[in-house]
């Protein structure tokens, strides 16, 4: 066996290598960072932190294209890019975490967050990189098992466990479906390599089924209705850094695998899933935007949002172009950035106020100012109001759907658009506008919280002006 194809797997490799530092580290309380509480020691936060930005920096520049195993891994510029995101995103949400791992609960599960997380992180690693339905499939799981257990990490609260149950059992039926569709796809084709598929696939009645029980599973891990009803109920009941994690991190990885497997292995079908596809674009936006316009808990409305922008996601898939693929690829880094702001004012507002609508929200522009403005700046770029990155990210994908020739769909996206602007704006207009009666009292955040919105802002605003993102990535994208 030739070992020297594992030098491939650059990005893997090294958070491997990490995971088994943090494991060691937190088993053996080798850390020169860690510290005790009630006579344990207990990891700090800067540890973790540092590793996952080395990891970040030295995998940042993307390697040649290449394979592994024959076939089964393939890693190309592009999906070097895509790791880089969820690697930034992942130290976002360590970032934000600080605050929540001293909580009582919490305190001494700190390596047991990092560990799990890292996991999923790496599963989704080789889901990208897959290049055979087996390794895509041995990531997937990869991901959601250990997901499942971080939804539930407050098990002593009675909605992270039911938040817990709802969304592993919802992962494992929708992984049978999704498991069951790769059966067919075999027994039809004899193969389950990316490369050989295209010329095995002739549309008949099974390979349309096996398409619809493939779409279904990765359709759950997006959010997209009619696969959308866990999300809602999860996003409350999971402690908000890991609907943080899970609403940008887990969504971004699998948006990107099905636009890969759409056009890498169903292109023969092409006329097929399009139409499927353009459905579940309009039924998830409209209605996505419907209900988050009755939401009053702030995290389920932006359990609705996420949903909505799932489906602003697909516009780059629908495209079928390397402009799609890298308005995709931007609109997911610009969404990063954005809703990982909200949650991370979320979080912070929840840890020290306990408070969760958005009627509780009322006048905090008076007694925290700088919280409200940040959470103002993400909200705006959610909606897609210029300057903000958010409108340069949404354009870019409407083009690209444009360019395809799906001008109505487009239109019904703008529409709704204009639709979530009400929804955005009831939380901008509860802080500035709104009178409050026990408004939520004055604090100061941590250095950690302050860091991780100092990057989110930083994103949400630059990365609209700094065209060189956009041209970086579609460089890459049109090797594809």
């Amino acid at each position: 066996m030739d070992y020297s194809q594992f030098l491939i797997l650059k990005e893997e490799l090294s958070l491997i290598a990490v995971i088994i530092i943090l494991f060691v580290s937190d088993l053996l309380f080798l850390s020169p960072d860690a510290h005790k509480k009630d006579g344990k020691p207990v990891l700090n936060t800067m540890f973790p932190v540092l590793l996952m930005l080395i990891h970040t920096i030295i995998t940042i520049v993307p390697g040649p294209e290449d394979a592994a195993f024959g076939g089964m891994y393939q890693n190309a510029p592009v999906q070097s890019i895509v790791k880089s995101i969820l690697s930034v995103g992942t130290l976002i949400v360590f970032l934000m975490a600080h605050e929540w791992m001293k909580l009582p609960d919490t305190f001494h599960k700190q390596g047991e967050f990092y560990f799990l997380t890292l996991c999923t992180l790496l599963g989704m690693y080789f889901m990208i990189s897959a290049g055979h339905f087996l390794m895509f499939y041995i990531g997937l799981e990869m991901a959601s098992i250990p997901m499942a257990a971080l939804v539930a990490f407050d098990k002593y609260r009675h909605h992270s466990a039911e938040a817990g149950a709802k969304y592993i059992l919802t992962a494992l039926f929708s992984s049978g479906l999704l498991l069951y569709g790769l059966s067919l796809i075999y027994g039809t084709t004899g193969t389950l390599y990316f490369i050989d598929l295209p010329g095995r696939l002739s549309g008949n009645a099974m390979q349309v089924v096996a398409f619809v029980f493939l779409f279904s599973g990765l359709g759950f891990k997006i959010s997209l209705v009619p696969f959308h009803l866990w999300t809602a109920d999860v996003y409350q009941g999971a402690p908000s850094t890991v609907t943080a994690y899970l609403s940008v991190v887990s969504k971004g990885a699998a948006a990107f695998v099905l636009m890969t497997l759409l056009y890498k292995v169903f292109a023969p079908m092409v006329e097929h899933w399009q139409e499927v596809l353009c459905w579940v674009i309009i039924a998830s936006i409209t209605l996505a935007n419907l209900f988050a316009l009755r939401q009053e808990n702030l995290k389920r409305l932006m359990a609705f949002s996420s949903i909505s922008q799932a489906g602003y996601i697909m516009l780059g898939v629908i495209s079928g172009t390397a402009q799609g693929m890298t308005s995709l690829i931007c609109y997911v880094l610009i969404y990063l950035f954005a809703n990982l702001s909200v949650f991370t004012v979320i979080t912070i507002v929840a840890l020290r106020s306990h408070r969760f609508t958005v009627e509780e929200y009322n006048g905090l522009y008076k007694t925290n100012p700088r919280i409200a403005f940040l959470l103002t700046l993400a909200l705006f770029s959610l909606a897609g109001i210029p300057p903000f990155a958010g409108f340069f990210s949404k354009f870019f994908i409407f083009a690209a759907a444009f360019q395809g020739g799906w001008h109505l769909l487009v239109f019904i996206a703008l529409v709704n658009t204009v639709l979530s602007l009400y929804y955005y704006l009831r939380v901008v207009k509860a802080m500035y506008i709104c009178p409050a009666d026990n408004p939520i009292a004055p604090f100061r955040s941590d250095g950690y919280t302050r860091a991780a919105l100092l990057l989110c802002t930083l994103g949400v605003v630059a990365l609209g002006l700094v065209s060189a993102v956009y041209e970086g990535i579609g460089q890459y994208a049109f090797g594809m």
